[in-house]
């Protein structure tokens, strides 16, 4: 089998679990995941990894921490002071909100605590620090 070229576009199935068989997300029951290889659309080892597939074939494979959302910092916890936050934003935990960089770039957290004066967010990317295992099937390419 020859490694599929950068420029095709994919269509995959695909199953996504925790270590602890726990499913975070999957296609099963939707449309298949579509995307085109070597755009980085999707995680780069789970790119390599249907890159090397044949149409028809399925595989299962892990993708370390490292390699998939990166580590879990706790640097990403962040209090910010109830003064600082706008009045319109739902202040309950669990509640995801959109953050802004000084440079103008959005990025999402998630309340993880409300206190007195203070907000408690997490900036980690929710799969952050998981091993990921995926199962997965080469529908087209």
């Amino acid at each position: 089998m020859t490694k599929l070229a950068d420029g095709t576009q994919v269509k995959v199935h695909y199953t996504g679990k925790l270590q602890d068989g726990t499913v975070f997300d999957s296609s099963e029951g939707r449309e298949p995941l579509k995307f085109t290889l070597g755009q980085q659309q999707v995680i780069p080892a789970f790119e390599e990894a249907v890159a090397n597939m044949a149409v028809g074939e399925k595989k299962t494979i892990t993708i370390a921490s490292d390699d998939a959302y990166g580590p879990r910092r706790e640097e990403m916890v962040i209090e910010l002071p109830l003064e600082h936050i706008p009045q319109d934003i739902p202040k309950e935990v669990g509640q995801q909100i959109l953050l802004r960089s000084p440079e103008g770039q959005e990025f999402p957290a998630v309340i993880v605590d409300v206190k007195d004066d203070v907000l408690v967010i997490d900036a980690n990317h929710p799969l952050a620090g998981e091993d990921l295992t995926f199962e997965i099937e080469l529908i087209s390419a």
